[in-house]
């Protein structure tokens, strides 16, 4: 008789696995002391998996403040896992041709419980630019790249993934739900997304979702810049049909048909 596979767990590898998993929300740093309450763990025990954990790079200590964040090995596996499953090797002479195009730093970015992170992106050698974080926590609700995936999967998928509350990080940010919500089907009319000094107040972007032979929407391309050259017209008849494109290319070469 076939066992389950949670017969086989080690207790030892869970707890650290419970350890990395508490991170990556806010706050991104956490002590000894928080996570042994979190964990319901006692704090050698945590100590002990926390120093196992940063002698491999998945957990590191801020000096200054002797609490633990990811590391930079977390960021590797993560861009390993993507580069399996063969999106930024798809998606990267797209990006490399539609930053050209719009003189704008081109973004990849993918969906993570409560919000979008960047795994690649093409830099535009304007002397003023956007230089994106790989592997920062973007909100949902008030980026392109946020928005592009909520308007683009099922409405019960953009329900689970909407937090209780809406952030507001600029005069323009939508907090109202229910305006969040209508915005979104505007957005899915049209095929793309504009965050338009929305997250940080003057940097503008235009995103498209990016699907697979599945037809699921598995990342998010976008172009920003300065919100000074993302002029209403250059927007509508340059910038965001450029990245429409970009996105069916990217989404071709994935094996969608659509």
């Amino acid at each position: 008789m076939r066992r389950e596979k949670s017969n086989y767990m080690i207790q030892a590898v869970s707890h650290a696995l419970d350890v990395i998993e508490q991170f990556g929300a806010d706050p991104e740093e956490l002590g000894v002391t928080e996570l042994s309450k979190r964990l319901k763990l006692h704090k050698n025990n945590v100590f002990r998996l926390l120093a196992t954990l940063e002698s491999r790079g998945y957990i590191e200590q801020n000096r200054n403040t002797e609490n633990y964040r990811l590391g930079l090995r977390c960021l590797q596996l993560g861009q390993r896992y993507v580069r399996q499953i063969g999106l930024l090797e798809q998606a990267r002479v797209v990006m490399e041709h539609v930053s050209r195009t719009c003189k704008e730093t081109a973004l990849l970015a993918v969906y993570r419980k409560e919000g979008m992170v960047p795994v690649e992106a093409v830099e535009t050698q304007q002397p003023v630019r956007i230089v994106p974080t790989i592997g920062e926590l973007l909100p949902l609700h008030c980026t392109a790249v946020g928005k592009a995936h909520l308007a683009f999967v099922a409405a019960d998928e953009r329900d689970a993934a909407l937090p209780r509350t809406l952030q507001k990080f600029t005069d323009k940010t939508i907090t109202e739900k229910a305006a969040l919500v209508k915005h979104l089907q505007d957005v899915a009319q049209k095929g793309f997304a504009v965050d338009n000094g929305e997250y940080v107040a003057d940097v503008c972007a235009v995103a498209v979702p990016i699907r697979d032979h599945t037809r699921s929407v598995v990342a998010c391309l976008a172009v920003s810049g300065p919100a000074y050259r993302f002029t209403g017209e250059r927007t509508a008849n340059g910038i965001a049909p450029a990245v429409v494109d970009a996105g069916k290319q990217i989404s071709s070469r994935l094996g969608f048909n659509g």
